[in-house]
């Protein structure tokens, strides 16, 4: 089961976890795609994290949802990542 079937799952099956992701999801959707991206390139937080020239323990609080990034962290997560941020206001 890979990353984004493991979601589905659990969110499907917790009511009040899926109110919850709902009321972050602008939060947790950037967290999902450096996630899927990372995967994607089979890399591990440590990996990461040394291209982003900034500490494991940084990825994984960003990742777990502890850690609210800059934008600047996010521009490093992009660029290690080979990816382009982008921010909008609707």
């Amino acid at each position: 089961m890979n990353y984004k079937e493991y979601k589905k799952a659990v969110l499907e099956n917790n009511q009040k976890l899926c109110k919850e992701y709902e009321a972050f999801a602008y939060q947790y959707s950037i967290i999902d795609a450096v996630i899927s991206a990372r995967i994607e390139k089979q890399m591990t937080q440590a990996e990461l994290a040394e291209l982003a020239n900034t500490k494991q323990s940084n990825i994984s609080r960003f990742e777990s949802g502890k850690y609210n990034p800059s934008v600047e962290f996010l521009q490093k997560i992009a660029g290690a990542l080979n990816k382009k941020l982008e921010i909008t206001l609707r």
